[in-house]
């Protein structure tokens, strides 16, 4: 039997209840993408949504010896920037999980440590570029600077200036086009150089002191957030673009916002975790990691040991005697979807993204047996028979999807936390949202291919085995 559900326009198939559940799915993910622009904000969001659907600390199971049973939900976050949940299937855990991995940071300028200087009457934060941006798109736009500011004393100051209406913007300047000659002739990667992304915060003065806007500017801080500028050194403050998510095109058919890569998986994978019923046949895992844009790295990124302790303490508080060969039976015996978006097919840009081998808006979830660049390389590569095994339960339950691949052999490339995973032999594959825009301040993705990756996530918890 061939696949009914491959390349087919998605809209062309939904009744009127698939459309008022995708339109309810699609409002609170973009009142999610709104409102939470950062690792912290996510989790933050992720676990008090979780508490509500009855999942609770591992932390606290772990304090208080406690042994989890069949159905039990649980949540463990990694200092407030990731964030692993699981729901206890009926087989034993040594058959394996069934986990789903996306990653909750985005491209973004990070504030510097000592970032407060004052220039020619302006006051500036310096700042770095955070993932791979072109820094032209950054420029000229209005801008929130959101965070944290953790005090020498302990106390956690929370940032978070441009999201309410009655806050100001800040942003990047950029040179006028009337002065732009020598500017036009550069290339585009050098249009803006890193240096130049100096966050305009102030330009009033106090009269009769050296470093007048400056002082302001660390006066407001002071009597705002009750901060200093010493306080900055332990400071984790992003730059991100301001206003809401909203619905795109005349139709309504798309969505535009901040942060999409690859919070769109993140959220769906989320939220079909909180569909699962009762108990699932295998342990289900959702994983929602920092660091992807920058290689993973780090306590919060998936190079590091996070997941494999995490499902040490997890087997740990299901059996009465752990062992190691028990974890790594477990972990080899896995499935797991790297939830990651890939790229839509843009007919402005034909030359970038060959239409057989590139996904297009509004023909579901897609699967990418491989990432990497031009020879593959930093990829993972599928195994077909664990993407016949996915075909079949999309099949059997309708699941509309493609296959797409990240644009020509030598034109570039990117990689996900897939082969994190595969390390240790388990199934892999990348699996999520094609976006338009990707990395820019503003992306764009079809509701429809939203909703089937949402289905297709909650179809792989509940039917792979």
């Amino acid at each position: 039997m061939g696949d009914k559900t491959l390349s087919k326009i998605a809209w062309e198939n939904y009744s009127e209840e698939n459309l008022l559940e995708l339109e309810d799915l699609c409002s609170k993910y973009k009142d999610f993408l709104s409102k939470n622009k950062t690792e912290r904000e996510c989790v933050n969001y992720f676990i008090n949504e979780a508490v509500k659907h009855n999942f609770k600390d591992l932390r606290e199971v772990i304090k208080n010896r406690e042994k989890l049973n069949k159905g039990d939900r649980v949540y463990y976050s990694k200092m407030d920037k990731t964030l692993i949940l699981a729901v206890i299937g009926d087989e034993s855990l040594e058959n394996g999980f069934n986990i789903i991995g996306s990653h909750i940071d985005a491209p973004r300028i990070d504030i510097k440590q000592s970032p407060v200087y004052e220039s020619d009457g302006l006051c500036y934060f310096d700042t770095h570029y955070y993932g791979g941006i072109k820094k032209y798109h950054w420029v000229a736009r209005p801008m929130c600077l959101k965070g944290v500011v953790i005090k020498s004393n302990g106390d956690k100051v929370v940032i978070n200036i441009g999201d309410d209406d009655n806050d100001p913007y800040l942003g990047f300047s950029d040179l006028l086009p009337h002065l732009w000659k020598d500017q036009a002739m550069k290339k585009g990667v050098d249009v803006i150089e890193g240096e130049q992304l100096n966050l305009l915060v102030g330009s009033r003065s106090l009269d009769g002191k050296k470093d007048k806007v400056k002082k302001l500017i660390l006066s407001i801080l002071s009597e705002k957030y009750g901060i200093c500028e010493e306080d900055l050194i332990s400071a984790e403050l992003e730059v991100v673009p301001a206003g809401p998510a909203k619905d795109y095109g005349l139709d309504r058919s798309m969505i535009i916002g901040y942060g999409q890569d690859d919070r769109v998986c993140a959220f769906t994978s989320f939220m079909s975790m909180l569909k699962i019923d009762g108990i699932p046949k295998r342990t289900s895992i959702c994983m929602l990691v920092d660091k992807e844009e920058i290689g993973s790295t780090g306590a919060t990124g998936m190079e590091s040991k996070l997941f494999e302790n995490f499902s040490a303490e997890l087997l740990n508080s299901c059996r009465d005697n752990y062992s190691e060969i028990v974890l790594k039976r477990s972990l080899d015996r896995s499935y797991m979807l790297s939830a990651d978006v890939t790229c839509a097919y843009d007919p402005n840009f034909p030359n970038e993204t060959p239409k057989q081998s590139t996904a297009f808006f509004g023909k579901g979830v897609t699967i990418s047996k491989y990432t990497g660049s031009r020879g593959k390389s930093g990829c993972n590569d599928a195994n077909p028979e664990f993407l016949a095994k996915l075909r079949d339960i999309f099949n059997r339950e309708g699941i509309c999807y493609q296959v797409g691949e990240l644009g020509k052999v030598d034109q570039g490339g990117g990689g996900t936390i897939a082969y994190f995973l595969s390390r240790y032999g388990m199934e892999v594959v990348d699996i999520g949202v094609p976006l338009q825009n990707m990395h820019a301040p503003f992306e764009v993705s079809s509701k429809a291919d939203i909703y089937e990756t949402y289905k297709a996530y909650g179809t792989f918890y509940k039917y792979l085995v």
